[in-house]
């Protein structure tokens, strides 16, 4: 028998809570409950699954296939990337070249990302997945085409980078809505959590195969190998059984769509803290590729194949972190803060590092904690919003995330060469650490929130306890009256709600 996991639905006192069919576990809506549903809370897990349920979204057939055929994708793509950064360096001997190739693809998500989630709120998922899907494998024999022929020049690489920029535009909102169609709102957390071990599982295997093939076949065939695995998704989007699927509602075209998308962002604080926190992170800590490459090629001089192993240990750190992240009860605003500082920390210890040892051993460490971090984000983002606004609100949580990589690829690349790739480390984690802290001051502070340290060794030492609201001067009856009906004691926001 299956055990029974509790859920709870998020209170949002706007708009009705939404019920979803076969789940037992989720308080029916009331009886007043409207027709606007397009912001209405979705339901959350808060115990602990048993170990049995660590993989439980495998269960469903249509999601094993996804699944199956992104981990061969994964593989391959981190290969093709591993072999394009190389492939700009060679070319250029440039850590800036570097940084433009990470810009040009991530660029279109600056200009265009918002549109991208509209586009898959308006459309099937599935559909938009296979169009997209297809020109990936497109770009992927183009750029083996021109690699194996030696007439690959620096411009192709960063026009191929662009166009397939303006793929994950569409891609990536439609392939995160896309898994909540395959398995329902009770998998969806497990779901998440099982695609970041995919991801990461991709980027541990990618990269070490990805270094060794370089050396050996060249960047061209790991071009094909990518073509051939984005060719493979293609065909399991075909087999999917579409009867199975829990279809999300498509949104009818109309005005304002766009600025309904951001309105509802800025109104729900765990969102919008939640993309806030991401930007930071996005813009200073998320260019490992300029950091990897310049400690691989000038720092410790071990070339294509110690770029690859660095690669695969921040991947190994992070499949660690995926599996972890199956097991995470809740996630809160806090969750986010601290795996943030988190990650900051490791990285700036990563910058200070007095060998390789250390080097690699604090990159595991920097895997894992980034995607800690990621997985709680992304979770908390789309369990804080309703599917048929989902989309857009996803292309903002991806705009952020990947355009701030954008701005940051040719900034950290450029203080890499200013400075020096060790300098360009610390800061990369300092500043977010920092960014952490003001954060989560503002946090508290909102929050009436407070930590409280005890000696006592039946307590913990620290813990984050509310504080008392502040005594209010009770009203008389000459001061009710002052200043003809000006109330003394103004009433309090009773919308509002604790940040933590």
């Amino acid at each position: 028998m299956r055990a029974r996991v509790a859920l709870k639905l998020r209170n949002h006192t706007d708009i009705p809570y939404e019920t979803f069919p076969q789940d037992n576990y989720v308080t029916p809506p009331p009886p007043s409950a409207s027709a606007a549903t397009a912001t209405a809370a979705i339901p959350v897990m808060t115990s602990r699954p048993p170990w049995r349920e660590t993989l439980v979204a495998l269960r469903v057939r249509n999601y094993r296939l996804f699944a199956s055929s992104n981990l061969v994708q994964n593989t391959a793509g981190w290969m093709q990337r591993i072999a394009m950064d190389w492939l700009v360096l060679e070319l250029t001997g440039s850590a800036t070249a570097v940084g433009v190739t990470v810009a040009m693809q991530f660029t279109p998500m600056l200009l265009f990302g918002l549109f991208g989630g509209v586009i898959a709120d308006r459309f099937p998922k599935r559909n938009l997945l296979i169009c997209t899907q297809s020109s990936v494998v497109l770009l992927a024999v183009i750029l083996a085409v021109l690699t194996l022929t030696g007439v690959v020049q620096v411009w192709e690489l960063w026009t191929i980078s662009f166009v397939l920029g303006l793929v994950t535009v569409i891609d990536n909102p439609a392939r995160q809505v896309f898994v909540n169609e395959l398995v329902g709102p009770r998998y969806l957390r497990n779901a998440i959590s099982i695609n970041s071990s995919i991801f990461q599982l991709g980027g541990l295997l990618g990269p070490a195969i990805g270094g060794v093939l370089i050396t050996t076949i060249g960047a061209g065939w790991l071009f094909a190998i990518n073509a051939v695995g984005c060719a493979v998704v293609v065909t399991n989007l075909f087999r999917l059984r579409t009867s199975e699927l829990h279809a999300s509602p498509v949104m009818a075209r109309g005005k304002g769509q766009l600025a309904e998308g951001m309105r509802y962002v800025v109104s729900k604080p765990p969102i919008f803290w939640t993309i806030l926190m991401v930007a930071f992170l996005a813009v200073f800590a998320l260019s490992m590729p300029v950091f990897l490459t310049s400690f691989a090629n000038d720092v410790y001089k071990v070339g294509a194949a110690g770029y690859g192993a660095f690669n695969a240990l921040v991947a190994g750190g992070a499949f660690v972190g995926a599996l972890l992240s199956t097991r995470r009860m809740s996630v809160r605003l806090r969750t986010i803060i601290s795996g943030a500082a988190a990650l900051g920390v490791m990285q700036l210890l990563a910058g200070i590092a007095p060998n390789e040892i250390t080097f690699g051993a604090l990159l595991v460490a920097t895997g894992m904690a980034n995607l800690l971090f990621i997985t709680a984000a992304n979770s908390l983002v789309q369990m804080s919003s309703n599917v048929r606004i989902r989309g857009r609100v996803m292309s903002l949580y991806i705009l952020v995330l990947l355009g701030g990589q954008a701005i940051g690829g040719p900034v950290m690349g450029w203080a890499v060469e200013q400075f020096s790739p060790q300098a360009a480390m610390f800061a990369s984690g300092a500043l977010p650490l920092i960014a952490a802290c003001v954060i989560g001051v503002v946090l508290a502070r909102r929050g009436q929130l407070g930590i409280r340290v005890s000696l006592k060794r039946a307590d913990r030492f620290m813990q984050i306890v509310h504080r008392p609201a502040p005594r209010r001067r009770p009203v008389t009856r000459r001061n009710a009256g002052a200043g003809r009906g000006q109330s003394q004691c103004p009433e309090q926001d009773s919308n509002l709600q604790p940040t933590d």
